[in-house]
């Protein structure tokens, strides 16, 4: 989005008054649509600051079913869009219906070019203030290679790696089987003075116990019978990282001697007696409670400070809010890609179904949803049915930002009262209003009886 020239975007289904239009407003980048769906296509390619939308739309030319529909749709979309709605004057009450549907204003036609003009202006010049002001107050998020993200969740862990990943500090990573512990691990030692090395990871749960030690720390010749001078994957980690994922399932006798190893940084290799010196920085993982596990006897609590220098909580996937959609548009991308298909993205169902899911796999488990929905669908899109995942009653956050702000008036309103015992006087002191506009606003929600039963 431009912020020197914002787009505005004319929804009419009028030739001639689509021209008009455009010849009034020639100051703005303007893109003109006809219908409901190609001004949801202008907007999604283009990102208007400001929208005039005529409610009368086909197929209901003469009502304004269709432009209360698009109003909707295009405010799910992008709800700090500014849209001013237009209908002809007979429709009673539809400046009402408009306004309480999302709209920043309301035009009576038929048309005053000047006076349309100066609401655009009007709308141009607030959304403007806003746009500057959300700049000014958002700092740039910041950049893990490989990860995607939109989250306040991830945003808060990507801060951390920042600060973390130039340091030599050993960092732990706890989270969900899948929730992106490697991802993370990766972007550390690509933020670091070591990227040019060696990024080794060893799953400590994949490999058995008696074979583990030897992936470590590697071989003499003749250390047990066939085994021949092999290098270990802490050597081979030399001036790199070595990521230690499932650091809970590390073995009781081989906890010793990883210690050994952060401490005084030498290996001995099974069968050898040399000491050799290991410059590597050190990443570990898990999804198991390492303090329960020093409880139970089952991991050193010498060890875990070692590796703890600094924590990192992972949050899983339905804790990060709509991360999941834009994860699902960036996998249908690739297997896209990968399988040679076209399909056009997902059906507003399949949308809904991605973000109401719980994802207890996380990230993995979207991933192979998306890749199997891929593979399997006959459609040009994928539709909820094409998931394969149970629906999930989990409520959304309604994207109307009148609703938005009436769920949390609404909320704020019961809480007082049940603070306050049911008095009004003091719930309305506490909420810093006045008595009168409590109750202005109890009526506008209707909340008096139901918070009567309630309290």
């Amino acid at each position: 989005m431009n912020a020197d020239k914002f787009t505005l975007l004319i929804v009419e289904n009028d030739a001639l008054i689509r021209e008009q239009l455009r010849s009034c407003l020639q100051a703005y980048d303007v893109v003109t649509a006809e219908n409901g769906e190609k001004a949801v296509a202008q907007l999604r390619r283009f990102e208007p600051a400001v929208i005039i939308l005529d409610l009368g739309l086909p197929p209901d030319l003469n009502g304004v079913s269709e432009g209360l529909k698009t109003l909707e749709a295009l405010l799910a979309l992008q709800p700090n869009a500014k849209i001013i709605s237009m209908a002809e004057s007979q429709i009673k009450n539809i400046a009402m219906q408009a306004m309480n549907a999302g709209s920043y204003d309301f035009y009576q036609k038929p048309l005053d070019l000047q006076l349309l003009r100066l609401i655009v202006e009007r709308a141009v010049h607030v959304f403007r203030l806003e746009y500057d002001q959300y700049r000014s107050s958002v700092s740039p998020k910041p950049y893990i290679p490989g990860l995607l993200y939109s989250s306040r969740a991830m945003d808060k862990v990507c801060k951390i790696v920042e600060k973390v990943a130039p340091t030599n500090a050993n960092v732990l990573l706890l989270g969900e089987s899948g929730s992106g512990k490697e991802v993370i691990a990766r972007g550390i030692h690509r933020l670091s003075g070591r990227a040019a090395e060696k990024f080794v990871a060893i799953n400590c749960a994949a490999i058995p116990d008696n074979l583990l030690e030897s992936e470590l720390l590697g071989t003499e010749l003749g250390a047990f019978t066939g085994a021949t001078k092999r290098m270990g994957k802490i050597e081979a980690a030399h001036g790199g990282t070595l990521f230690l994922d499932e650091i809970g399932d590390l073995p009781l006798s081989l906890q010793p001697k990883l210690l050994r190893f952060l401490q005084e940084r030498v290996i001995e290799r099974l069968g050898g007696r040399e000491e050799i010196t290991v410059d590597v920085r050190v990443l570990c993982a898990t999804n198991q409670s390492l303090k329960n596990y020093i409880q139970e006897n089952r991991f050193r609590e010498d060890l875990y400070y070692r590796i703890s220098e600094v924590v990192i909580h992972i949050p899983a996937l339905r804790a990060r809010e709509q991360d999941a959609l834009l994860l699902a548009r960036m996998f249908l991308n690739r297997f896209n890609t990968e399988m040679k298909r076209r399909l056009k993205g997902f059906s507003r169902s399949a949308l809904e179904l991605i973000e109401s899911y719980s994802w207890p796999g996380n990230v993995r488990e979207l991933e192979n949803c998306i890749k199997r929905a891929v593979i399997m669908t006959d459609a040009t899109c994928i539709r909820a049915e094409d998931l394969d995942i149970p629906i999930n009653t989990r409520t959304k956050m309604p994207f109307n930002l009148r609703r938005v702000r009436e769920q949390a008036e609404q909320e704020a309103i019961r809480r007082a009262l049940q603070y306050m015992d049911g008095n009004v006087s003091k719930a309305a002191d506490l909420l810093g209003v006045t008595r009168p506009t409590l109750y202005n606003l109890m009526d506008k929600l209707e909340m008096r009886e139901k918070l009567h039963e309630e309290i």
